[in-house]
């Protein structure tokens, strides 16, 4: 029985081609259903950052001197940074898809061995093994 590629992620059965097809189209599932999820994420954050504008516009609120503006300032900041971060997820898991296109998703940026496939469940943009994310 040949060994598995050093380079393909997974265990030592990956070595067949039909595996490997079946493990790709499972990421390619699992990535686009992660890419639907945190565009529908950005969605709604973006639909209450606009709301939280409204609020805060609608009344002439003054930040600074109502009581209601620092608390609206401060849900306007919360929703600003995650709204980034969701955005910086789409762009995770779109080079993540990438990778899979260019037959090197599942492996690890750092150290070049797989990256697990628990690891790839929790965390389908992962770029690393749990080893290396570790240091």
């Amino acid at each position: 029985m040949p060994s598995p590629s050093p380079s393909w992620p997974g265990c030592s059965r990956c070595w067949n081609p039909a595996v490997r097809v079946g493990w790709v189209a499972t990421a390619r599932e699992m990535l686009l259903a992660e890419r639907g999820s945190v565009l529908r994420g950005i969605a709604a954050l973006e639909r209450e950052f606009a709301g939280i504008a409204e609020a805060a516009s609608a009344g002439g609120t003054d930040d600074e001197h109502d009581p209601e503006g620092a608390t609206l300032a401060f849900e306007r900041q919360h929703t600003a940074a995650l709204l980034e971060q969701a955005r910086e997820q789409l762009v995770a898991v779109d080079a993540a898809l990438a990778r899979l296109a260019a037959g090197r998703y599942g492996v690890c940026d750092r150290c070049g061995q797989p990256i697990g496939e628990d690891r790839l469940a929790a965390r389908p943009a992962a770029l690393t093994c749990v080893r290396c994310a570790a240091r």
